[in-house]
């Protein structure tokens, strides 16, 4: 099995700041002149407004860890959406190198470029026991042409993960280790609470944030050192 290159800890590129709050208030105001709601924008589950022809050939399918969904070639025959646990997208590269493209977590959907593609462009492993919705591509294409409502449903959805990319991209550009932390629990956390419930260990957190586990275990200790943060089982609190 070949290596998995290892991440830098930084980014060289230091971000010039993007304001959040106008983007997301500015999709939701699109959302809703397409008469979409605002919970609808921020959920992507299909299920919840897919026509009931559509819906009744979703399935759903469980997986063990390490167990591949599709491989890098395969034919596509759906898009998907985790129901819980945790599957990494990995691509092969021309050098025969793992590279790790992205972990979709509980309520995400993935490969969704398979609707206009031939072959899936990365592997889908689940990095635990994980149960995943299958969406059929013919069904969806078929809702999408016959009914502008869905689709412009699914392109809120659409809109909601450019948003959510535009946010990660950003992290990585913050070269503070502290700072991309507080930019990562500011942005993830419960609303009400202020936690962030960890899905996985920190080691997983570590990737998803681009530095080496020893680097968010010391910056977290800091974090709550000065009270920035506060720590119990499986949680992590925001305080600033």
């Amino acid at each position: 099995m070949p290596r998995l290159p290892q991440k830098p800890e930084c980014p060289q590129q230091q971000s010039p700041g993007v304001d959040e709050a106008p983007q997301r208030t500015a999709y939701v105001e699109e959302a809703g002149s397409a008469g979409i709601s605002r919970d609808e924008w921020q959920s992507n589950s299909l299920l919840n407004w897919l026509p009931a022809d559509v819906r009744n050939r979703c399935a759903s399918r469980e997986l063990g860890a390490g167990e591949h969904l599709f491989r890098q070639g395969d034919e596509t025959f759906s898009i998907f959406e985790v129901e819980s646990g945790r599957i990494r997208l990995i691509r092969h590269t021309i050098d025969s190198h793992l590279v790790i493209l992205h972990t979709a977590r509980k309520g995400e959907l993935f490969a969704e470029a398979a609707l206009f593609a031939h072959t899936y462009h990365c592997d889908a492993v689940a990095a635990a026991a994980s149960r995943i919705r299958i969406y059929p591509k013919a069904a969806l294409l078929a809702a999408f042409r016959r009914d502008p409502i869905t689709s412009e449903r699914f392109m809120a959805v659409l809109a909601n993960q450019i948003h959510r990319l535009r946010a990660r991209l950003e992290e990585r550009n913050i070269r503070s280790a502290r700072d991309r932390i507080l930019h990562h629990l500011d942005l993830n956390v419960d609303v009400g609470t202020r936690a962030l419930r960890l899905e996985g260990s920190l080691m997983d957190l570590a990737a998803e944030l681009g530095m080496t586990h020893e680097v968010l275990y010391r910056t977290l200790a800091d974090l709550e050192k000065d009270g920035s943060v506060g720590r119990s089982p499986g949680y992590i609190t925001l305080n600033a």
